[in-house]
């Protein structure tokens, strides 16, 4: 909600404050204000000039040489504008003016011709171009005739306004009015408010000698009001009222629009204005639609509607989304005589059902939505009449003609001082209390220290006593709560076991270089289904789609964090960021089969993509590329860091190289994958060479154990031996580690595989691949023969089992 300060003074007194102590002083009472905005900057030397003459300029067939009067002196100006014309009042720079972002007006000679000052549109002003009347959008703003020559344009045009932007919480529908704000403002302030008038002069002719209200659904529409304004002059609504509608981001159009915009904002009540003579009939017939009946709106949209959506018709066809948009058959018009006023009361559900049906949402539906004060509804249709009257020249039938089956009534909220005092830890007396009530403008009866609060119709918030309590503290004041320490034991916060090791992960992982990163947890149909584990694609999840999208890219909830991870990366190197190395933990959502009939399960998932290089050393003209056992070595590392025996298995797996992809596993159970991305696949993202790992860190933290050890420093030196065996090119070079390790068990303490060899000198189908070997005794010296024992011990085992020999 926009709450222009200068509207708001129309109804209370705010002058002794600053827009920022304003704003302070409602975000203390419970309404947060987002900010402060100003209509435009400061300019000076701006005022209202009359064109006296406008010439064709004799070397310029677009510009023309202007004569202004500007009270005090007459100005020559030079003139581009397509729609400057004599005899107009328009806005004057004068030479020495200064306009917003500095712009400051000269003396110039344009084509030859002397230039005194420039003619102002209303953009040059600093007021946005959204905002502008689309008649003057491409011109000069002219005033009306009753604005005076050599006046100050800012007051007239309402530069001087400030701009509240209210972050509402959805209870607090009344403040979506200035009459509301105006309310909480004045309890704030402790003023009266001073509302609108509402006065109209009705003819002695009746509205329902022109039209009938029938009502079908009396549940969804409780109150109908027809109201007939004849004889109206279309034509731009006054000065003061485009004002506030642009100050309230709303683009003035015409009077009657302006009218009904401008009470929809006064009092937060939706009204529509039909041209009657193209209504169709003299009837106005609120129903449910028809399966499948179909409308255009205003927005020249045509809607297919069902039977939960309500309708306003003529009896025959509909001419209105009840409380959403009008029909475009009925629209007004330059050419409109008489108007047909509704205000009418739609139920919040009809107004929801419609909005999500259509995808259609207007500043009437979100009033609607929340819920619209039923004791204004009619005094909106009132004072709607009152300022066509003023400012179109209507004549208002006597009437309205009206269907009203609405609860009126006010809610009843009973409460104690004491009770006050016992919920808040305050003091307050009946005193206090009756002075807030006041504040507040609610009626009430007390008895003593006993209130019975009757609640006005305008703050449909407000239903049990906790509401009146909050009411009570606001206006009182949050800052003048007291506060005590809390008493009792107390005990310090702390992590769980399993939020310390998440850190630690992270702080390994950034260690080791790799970047953390956020992304979508929701992504797009067409990589819903891609680089899933091999662990959750064996249970066929069902990916989960949102029932309303915000857009088609976060459609699904995801089943991978690889996808986004790898837009992320594109989206980097499409920036010349070419060396990336991120890595995200966070949750995918997995359900078991269809259909859908529970949340689905959030898995924690540990994810990384690397490319570009690892290492880039231009001095030493050194540089590695990230790789597969680049890749491989972090995910050994992080599970060396936990202590936990991880297994790696070659597999073709889905959008993976058919021969860089390993699956993850644990005690035999596999917790995920990793490897560089198919080519043809780093190819449709526009990525370069692409590794990735992803594993189900909820199965590694799982299998942690937290056991704290002792390993003393040994005292004794150690030997290191170097093997390589020539085996058949099928084996597996980590099958014959471990059974290395087995082997030399105590004394080997760590076997390294540090070469793989294939080619010339090797038989045809053999590979040689080379072991570094590191013995060591914590209790004494090992002699050769201990370690040549336990060497030829693995040499013969290995070729037991492997049908190897030792490579010369």
């Amino acid at each position: 909600m926009f709450v222009s300060l200068n509207w708001l003074k129309n109804y209370v007194d705010i002058d002794s404050l600053s827009s920022e102590e304003l704003a302070e002083k409602i975000t203390k009472t419970g309404i947060e204000v987002d900010g402060i905005e100003y209509i435009a900057e400061k300019s000076r030397g701006v005022v209202v000039g009359y064109v006296e003459t406008c010439d064709q300029h004799p070397n310029a067939d677009k510009l023309n040489i202007c004569q202004v009067d500007v009270g005090e002196e007459q100005l020559q100006i030079i003139c581009g504008a397509p729609n400057v014309r004599q005899g107009q009042k328009v806005v004057v720079a004068k030479p020495g003016a200064v306009l917003p972002k500095n712009f400051k007006i000269k003396k110039v000679k344009l084509r030859g011709v002397e230039s005194n000052g420039m003619i102002c549109s209303l953009q040059e002003l600093g007021i946005e171009e959204k905002y502008v009347p689309k008649d003057i959008a491409e011109g000069i703003f002219v005033f009306p005739d009753d604005v005076t020559v050599g006046e100050d344009v800012e007051p007239l045009l309402n530069l001087n306004d400030a701009v509240l932007e209210f972050d509402l919480t959805p209870n607090r529908s009344d403040a979506l009015s200035m009459l509301g704000v105006a309310y909480e403002t004045a309890a704030i302030l402790g003023q009266d408010v001073k509302l609108p008038e509402e006065t109209v002069h009705s003819a002695a002719e009746k509205a329902a000698d022109y039209v009938s209200v029938s009502v079908k659904d009396p549940d969804l529409n409780p109150y109908y009001g027809a109201f007939i304004a004849r004889d109206i002059t279309i034509k731009p609504a006054p000065l003061w009222m485009r004002n506030a509608l642009i100050a309230a981001g709303i683009r003035p159009i015409n009077n009657v629009v302006d009218i009904t915009n401008y009470v929809l904002l006064e009092y937060g009540q939706p009204l529509h204005a039909f041209d009657y003579d193209q209504f169709g009939s003299e009837q106005i017939v609120t129903r449910r639609a028809g399966q499948h009946e179909n409308m255009t709106t205003l927005d020249g949209e045509e809607r297919t509607l069902s039977n939960e959506n309500l309708v306003i018709t003529n009896g025959k066809e509909p001419v209105a989304l009840a409380g959403v948009m009008g029909g475009l058959n009925t629209e007004v018009t330059d050419d409109t005589t008489t108007v047909l006023l509704e205000a009418a009361y739609f139920a919040p559900s009809t107004v929801r059902t419609s909005v999500n049906d259509t995808g259609l949402r207007s500043d009437s539906s979100t009033r609607f939505e929340k819920g619209v004060d039923p004791n204004r509804v009619e005094k909106a249709g009132w004072r709607a009449c009152h300022l066509l009257e003023t400012y179109a020249g209507a004549t208002i039938l006597a009437g309205p003609v009206s269907f009203d089956a609405l609860d009126r009534s006010e809610k009843t909220v009973e409460m104690e001082t004491d009770e006050i005092n016992k919920r808040l830890g305050t003091a307050v007396t009946a005193d206090d209390v009756v002075s807030i009530l006041n504040k507040l403008q609610f009626s009430f009866e007390q008895d003593k220290d006993t209130f019975v609060v009757h609640v006005p119709t305008r703050r449909g918030d407000i239903a049990i006593f906790e509401d009146m309590l909050e009411e009570v503290a606001r206006i009182y004041g949050y800052d003048q709560l007291p506060f005590t320490l809390p008493e009792g034991a107390s005990q310090a916060g702390g992590l769980t076991g399993k939020q310390q090791l998440k850190r630690e992960v992270k702080q390994y992982l950034q260690s080791a270089g790799l970047m953390e990163t956020i992304t979508y947890s929701l992504t797009d149909e067409a990589m819903i289904d891609k680089l899933i584990s091999p662990e959750l694609k064996e249970k066929r999840p069902t990916p989960v789609q949102l029932a309303m999208p915000m857009s088609e890219d976060h459609k699904y909830l995801r089943l991978s964090i690889l996808p986004e991870l790898l837009k992320t990366l594109a989206h980097n190197r499409a920036r010349t960021q070419s060396d990336i190395h991120y890595y995200e933990l966070g949750s995918v959502f997995v359900t078991n089969g269809e259909p859908i009939t529970r949340q689905p399960d959030e898995k924690l998932r540990l994810a990384g993509a690397l490319t570009g290089l690892w290492i880039s050393h231009p001095w030493q003209q050194e540089k590695k590329p990230v790789d597969f056992y680049l890749v491989k070595g972090i995910v050994e590392g992080l599970f060396d860091y936990l202590d936990i025996p991880a297994a790696f298995e070659q597999v073709e797996l889905p959008d993976m190289h058919p021969g860089r992809c390993a699956t993850i596993s644990i005690n035999d159970r596999t917790v995920g994958f990793l490897g560089q991305l198919h080519p043809a696949f780093e190819k449709s993202m526009d990525l370069k060479e692409t590794y990735v790992f992803d594993m189900n860190l909820e199965a590694v933290l799982d299998d942690y154990t937290n056991t704290t050890g002792y390993r003393p420093i040994p005292k004794y030196p150690s030997i290191a031996r170097d093997i390589a065996f020539i085996v058949d090119e099928d084996i597996k070079a980590g099958a014959i580690q471990e059974a290395i390790a087995e082997a030399g068990d105590p004394l080997v303490k760590n076997v390294q595989i540090f070469d793989v060899y294939k080619g010339e000198h090797l038989p045809e189908g053999k590979k040689s691949i080379a072991y570094s070997l590191f013995y060591q005794d914590p209790d004494k010296t090992l002699k050769d023969d201990e370690v040549e024992q336990s060497y030829q011990q693995i040499v013969s085992t290995i070729n037991e089992k492997f049908n190897a020999y030792v490579r010369s």
